[in-house]
């Protein structure tokens, strides 16, 4: 299938920083190594306009980001230095979002191998996440006149705040969270349906609350296009996820969220949201499940 990456997505950060920055060009390796992905269905997203992130975003929170005048409370809210290359490479990933989303109703599906950044708000960004690319890229394919209706499936381990805020009071989104209850962030804004789990939930109950919710939320969503963020931080040992999935529940959660959606024929944008695993590599792994799902799916957009 089509995947959005640049070598921009990688930023250089302080030694010890938390954030597994070099997560994004792992998997684009182990993508290429498996044939999950082929070097000429990469597509390279350039950086997107200024204009395009208003979508989203208020000019004062994008005109302190363009500048660099962001106060030292807004960055450590957002959990990331600023510098030219944050700024490129979120304006890169939100891109990349986008061009996965036209791929993916051209297509059936597509991923960007970064995204799902759900904590970003309208005037600014927390948690690691800068721009939010799904709310960017449902606007701006609503006023291409691609899509009517979409839903944002988040099954990232902390609930996506950021998104909830944007598209409250939307009739044209359904947003779903499914997280950690008493995880990150502390201010939870009501999504159109949000499921918080206990610290500890296993395979068992984590598969059978989204058994009991999935396919009741993409029949009231009625969606054109469905974004889906795949966060790993759900896994056992996650640095900052606190639920206890195997992989291979995991692989069980991705494989039924991918089904359902090749079953409806509803489009699906995968987006790799969270993920704190004890090295990138292992990370990017992890998020590797989702586009094996997605091979196994969609065998014929090798």
């Amino acid at each position: 299938m089509r995947v959005s990456f640049h070598a921009d997505y990688v930023v250089d950060l302080p030694l010890g920083h938390a954030f597994p920055m070099r997560k994004f060009v792992e998997l684009r390796d182990i993508l290429l190594a498996e044939g999950l992905a082929r070097p000429d269905r990469v597509m390279e997203p350039p950086e997107a306009p200024w204009a395009l992130l208003a979508l989203a975003h208020g000019e004062g929170y994008l005109g302190a980001l363009r500048d660099g005048t962001l106060d030292a409370a807004a960055i450590r809210r957002l959990g990331l230095p600023w510098s030219p290359a944050l700024v490129r490479r979120s304006r890169r990933a939100t891109m990349g979002t986008l061009l996965a989303a036209r791929a993916a109703l051209e297509d059936g599906i597509a991923g960007n191998l970064a995204g799902g950044t759900h904590h970003a708000c309208r005037d600014h960004g927390e948690g690691y996440c800068v721009i939010n690319d799904v709310v960017v890229a449902i606007r701006a394919l609503r006023a291409e006149g691609r899509i009517g209706r979409a839903v944002v499936m988040d099954l990232d381990v902390h609930h996506g705040n950021g998104t909830a805020e944007l598209l409250a009071g939307d009739p044209g989104s359904f947003t779903f969270s499914m997280h950690g209850r008493n995880n990150f962030p502390l201010r939870k804004p009501p999504s159109t349906l949000d499921v918080g789990l206990e610290d500890g939930t296993g395979d068992d109950a984590y598969l059978a609350a989204l058994d009991a919710h999935l396919g009741g939320v993409l029949d009231a969503a009625r969606a054109d296009l469905c974004f889906y963020l795949a966060g790993v931080d759900v896994v056992a040992g996650d640095r900052f996820g606190r639920l206890s999935l195997t992989r291979e529940g995991l692989r069980a959660r991705d494989r039924r969220v991918i089904s359902e959606a090749r079953r409806r024929g509803l489009p699906l944008v995968v987006l790799l949201s969270g993920g704190y695993a004890a090295t990138p590599r292992l990370t990017a792994d992890l998020h590797a499940e989702a586009h094996r799902a997605a091979r196994e799916a969609w065998p014929d957009l090798a």
